[in-house]
């Protein structure tokens, strides 16, 4: 996937851990997932739930929509098709 300049993830660090949501396939037997959260200025954050200290991905949330659909279609070949 290329961005463009204003879709460049960057790192956030010190989000409102309240501000936390996991995928609802997150359970005991499958906690392995990410996290996202919206921020005041509009974007999305990304992370995983059992490292925060890390920080997360932060995406426009276009950049955020194209992510989930393509996992959703399962095209996990490395390549994300744009939502149009």
């Amino acid at each position: 996937m290329s961005w463009n300049r204003s879709e460049a993830p960057v790192i956030r660090h010190n989000l409102p851990p309240q501000g936390w949501r996991k995928s609802s396939y997150s359970d005991q037997n499958n906690p392995n997932c990410i996290e996202m959260q919206p921020t005041p200025d509009e974007l999305v954050a990304i992370g995983d739930s059992k490292d925060r200290p890390r920080g997360a991905f932060t995406l426009s949330p276009h950049a955020w929509v194209t992510f989930v659909h393509s996992i959703r279609r399962g095209r996990g070949e490395g390549t994300f098709q744009p939502v149009r």
